[in-house]
């Protein structure tokens, strides 16, 4: 008996520590006794906001340089894309003309870099693809280099046929043959570390 006895008063005191240790929750003020008062959401929570919001000067900028967020244009130098016969990756001497407009472009901005991206036609498998389109970009990198452009302002990737019109029609698949000459403004794009 005095072992339960025990038992029971140990029962009860930590029954009493943990009932001590709760606290009647606070009362929350009513809406009026706020320091907002009541509101329905705040002012100008309806109504889009201007540039006197902001201010003139709030670090936004309007882009018209044509280079997107991650400091590529695309259209500067897209009348120069080079394209290719089926399953080549040599630059044939028609397409070498632009590959002139596009070291004469960079000879005129020393700040800019150019990504050549290769591309395929849908045929193919996609291994094989990637490195056609591989094969295609740095054929024009070489001649590039051959004309004089530093290898520093030069980049290379391949797309190989992800952006291929699939079961596309000989026309079609002659335009996805080919190597893009993309700007790349270094004040916002990163050196590609391979």
């Amino acid at each position: 008996m005095k072992f339960a006895s025990h038992k029971l008063c140990l029962v009860l005191a930590g029954a009493a520590i943990v009932l001590a240790g709760c606290t009647k929750k606070p009362d929350r003020p009513a809406p009026t006794q706020t320091v907002m008062g009541q509101q329905p959401g705040g002012p100008g929570i309806n109504t889009a906001p201007t540039t006197a919001d902001f201010g003139a000067n709030q670090g936004l900028q309007v882009r018209t340089d044509g280079f997107d967020p991650t400091g590529q244009n695309r259209e500067l130098l897209k009348a120069n894309a080079v394209y290719f016969d089926f399953d080549k990756s040599d630059i044939k001497p028609a397409e070498r003309e632009k590959l002139k407009a596009v070291k004469d472009y960079l000879d005129k901005n020393p700040t800019h870099r150019v990504l050549l991206e290769g591309h395929c036609d849908w045929r193919g498998t996609a291994e094989y693809n990637l490195a056609l389109g591989d094969r295609r970009a740095n054929a024009a990198k070489k001649y590039l280099q051959t004309l004089g452009v530093p290898v520093a302002r030069l980049e290379t990737l391949s797309k190989g046929s992800l952006e291929a019109s699939k079961n596309a029609d000989d026309a079609a698949m002659a335009k996805d043959r080919r190597v893009d000459a993309i700007v790349l403004d270094p004040a916002r794009a990163a050196p590609n570390p391979l």
